[in-house]
């Protein structure tokens, strides 16, 4: 139960979506919901787990990936404060298994609702419904985002958008081949391959666990390279 007026007005800060909703419906959904702070590296849910909670996020970040056999790895999306995992949504909301890996990517702090009230709801409350629907098309854009980019695009222009995007206008960013290959998708190996390559047309310079950008405007004429 959250019964801090503080938090309750953090919540509805956070997700404003909800203090559109009537009285009797936030007077329920604070009765329902848990406060959370979860450490860093937590595993919020496992591939095939059931999911039995939905967790809003009020600060922190979550990193939301698939695992393949092979061990390679790619990144769906992120639910940072204000939002929601959408395939936990639509997990709880169609009772099927968990299709991904999510795990905390700093200190998270969040309201844990329970799958049987999220379901519950989606009749009852119509600010909880619009809140859900929303959560999911904003998403589903995201990940559609994601498998285009998997399939039609060069990995060189892949790894350019990703390299500007982490580096947010600086020109040195800390980061290593196997993270850049996790968070793309792809392996070690070709990523190493390409940054050569790319190093090669002098468009940064790699060290041990950084790289510098040394042509901004090249970087951004490739990530612009249009989808095959």
């Amino acid at each position: 139960m959250i019964s801090q007026a503080p938090l309750k007005q953090k919540i509805l800060d956070r997700f404003p979506q909800l203090a559109t909703a009537s009285e009797p419906f936030l007077k329920t959904f604070f009765e329902s919901a848990v406060h959370a702070r979860l450490p860093i590296q937590q595993t919020l849910a496992s591939e095939g787990q059931a999911c039995e909670q939905l967790a809003l996020v009020l600060d922190g970040r979550a990193r939301v990936y698939k695992l393949a056999d092979s061990g390679r790895e790619i990144t769906l999306y992120r639910v940072l404060p204000g939002e929601s995992c959408v395939l936990t949504a639509s997990c709880v909301m169609s009772e099927a298994n968990f299709p991904a890996i999510a795990t905390t990517e700093s200190p998270l702090e969040a309201i844990i609702v329970p799958a049987n009230k999220a379901r519950l709801w989606m009749t009852e409350s119509p600010a909880w419904s619009r809140f859900v629907f929303g959560l999911i098309s904003r998403r589903l854009a995201d990940v559609i985002s994601v498998l285009e980019e998997v399939a039609f695009q060069r990995m060189d222009v892949r790894i350019a958008g990703y390299l500007l995007a982490q580096a947010n206008h600086q020109y040195r960013l800390k980061t290593t081949h196997s993270e850049i290959a996790a968070e793309l998708g792809s392996s070690r190996e070709v990523v190493s391959r390409v940054l050569k390559d790319m190093e090669g047309r002098g468009l940064l310079h790699v060290t041990r666990g950084e790289i510098e950008l040394l042509d901004m405007d090249s970087l951004r004429k490739l990530r612009a390279y249009p989808v095959a």
